[in-house]
């Protein structure tokens, strides 16, 4: 996979060491030339050029990235390189960083993102996720849609714990995507069983969390 990542400060060159260690092809673009930094990341691509301007762009031959990441400190210029990736390149997936909290709320297809990461936000998650047990954790929003990546560690209480996972009616517009139990990473199958203290990563309309948290955390008597 191809993957072109405007910014090259220490989020930019961090994500590109990760996806490189996976095998894809990254290009790093950058306008500081003090950015420039080829020996953090040998293996990478490097491009001193404004990723703002179209001729840039060209130049990097956005339309056969498969992603595009807009990881600058600016939420201008990601908004930017966002919206002319989707608009001029037809780039399948472009993710943005958020800087500021409240510009999040641009952040969505109208400027072309698909997921917008939002530093403070994530940071708060992580710290509510590794202390909560039975509340809903929203980690990551997508803007096709209006769907949210949550999470929610089953409690001791759950009538869910020991119930297999065909069996369980899940809210609509919502998708089991992993178990997350002690070191594993499982794949969720109809015969898989929840247990008690199972991370577990949904994909959810926004509009179906509260559901979600309630068929979740909530000892449901027999009669209910």
């Amino acid at each position: 996979m191809r993957v072109a990542i405007a910014g090259a400060g220490a989020v930019g060159r961090s994500i590109a060491g990760e996806l490189l260690e996976n095998g894809h092809e990254v290009l790093l673009i950058d306008k500081a030339p003090t950015a420039i930094s080829v020996e953090r990341v040998p293996q990478a691509e490097w491009l001193l050029a404004d990723a703002c301007e179209i001729t840039s762009l060209d130049e990097a031959a956005l339309q056969r990235c498969n992603v595009v990441i807009a990881a600058t400190g600016d939420d201008k210029v990601n908004l930017v390189v966002s919206l002319l990736a989707k608009t001029e390149y037809g780039v399948p997936r472009v993710v943005a960083r958020v800087n500021n909290p409240k510009n999040e709320w641009l952040f969505n297809e109208s400027w072309g993102v698909d997921v917008a990461v939002s530093t403070p936000r994530l940071m708060s998650a992580l710290v509510e996720e590794a202390v909560s047990v039975g509340d809903l954790v929203r980690l990551l929003r997508f803007s096709h849609g209006d769907a949210n990546l949550v999470e929610l560690t089953l409690p001791e209480e759950s009538a869910l714990a020991g119930t297999q996972v065909g069996d369980v009616e899940w809210p609509q517009d919502t998708s089991l995507v992993t178990i997350i139990r002690g070191n594993r990473v499982l794949t969720p199958s109809r015969e898989d069983s929840l247990e008690a203290g199972d991370e577990l990563l949904f994909v959810a309309a926004q509009a179906r969390e509260e559901q979600l948290e309630d068929l979740l955390s909530v000892r449901r008597n027999a009669a209910g």
